[in-house]
């Protein structure tokens, strides 16, 4: 049988009073508001889907560095083909895909900010 277990006590919660007042909020920020739309965003874009590219070029020159074919031949008739993968470049491939995908995601998003939203006018609410 198990022994019977004590409880403990607990001690009496103490609540202090709680500051009040207005100079707990931040001032307002009187800063006029961030504009999104700058159409120099869109040659950012340009750059990044050429770094892309050039991460995608780089991936797959990594891949074939990193698969290496091996023939063996015994004789005239008999001849063995195999590859040979060399983890690192396999790595840095893979590495530069996944960077060239980044890349073409923050690119999509800088296009969508360097185009200009019109605003809609606000619907009335009136009910006829």
């Amino acid at each position: 049988m198990l022994a019977p277990q004590s409880h403990e006590k607990l001690l009496t919660v103490i609540d202090l009073p709680q500051p009040t007042g207005a100079d707990l909020w931040p001032p307002e920020d009187d800063r006029p508001a961030a504009r999104l739309h700058k159409p120099l965003r869109a040659l950012v874009g340009v750059a990044e889907l050429i770094l892309a590219a050039l991460a995608v070029w780089g991936a797959f020159a990594c891949w074939k560095a990193g698969v290496v074919p091996v023939l063996i031949s015994y004789g005239e008739t008999t001849t063995l083909e195999s590859q040979r993968y060399f983890g690192g470049p396999l790595a840095g491939a893979i590495g530069l895909g996944v960077l060239a995908a980044i890349l073409v995601v923050d690119a999509i998003r800088q296009f969508l900010l360097a185009m200009k939203t019109r605003h809609r006018a606000p619907k009335d609410s009136k009910v006829n």
